[in-house]
């Protein structure tokens, strides 16, 4: 299994760069992956989004709805797009679990519930 260097630790990810434990995540691990998704800075409005998309998975066992997470950040109703270009990318730099192929449907269709 692939792994990803971080302050001195070994997390392991899968064969697409998915946290295989999600505790393992922590803002330096973010930070890793971010680099490794070609995002050079996270910064504060990115981390917002991050952490909130963390909180709701964890609360709920399930990804929240995009304009949501823009409305619960205090940002525009696209900040996803605006900030990730791609919402698959904010999840996996979140320390998610990979989508199943149906939630990704839904994510890079009509920006349904995730």
């Amino acid at each position: 299994m692939p792994v990803i260097e971080c302050a001195g630790a070994r997390v392991e990810v899968d064969d697409e760069g998915y946290l295989v434990n999600l505790n393992d995540w922590n803002e330096s691990v973010a930070m890793v992956l971010a680099r490794k998704e070609g995002l050079d800075d996270i910064g504060h409005d990115r981390m917002d989004i991050i952490k909130f998309m963390r909180d709701y998975y964890k609360q709920y066992n399930a990804f929240p709805v995009l304009r949501g997470v823009c409305r619960r950040v205090h940002m525009s109703k696209d900040c996803y797009s605006e900030k990730f270009i791609d919402p698959l990318t904010a999840w996996k730099i979140a320390g998610l679990p990979k989508p199943d192929e149906h939630v990704i449907g839904e994510i890079l269709g009509e920006g349904g519930v995730v």
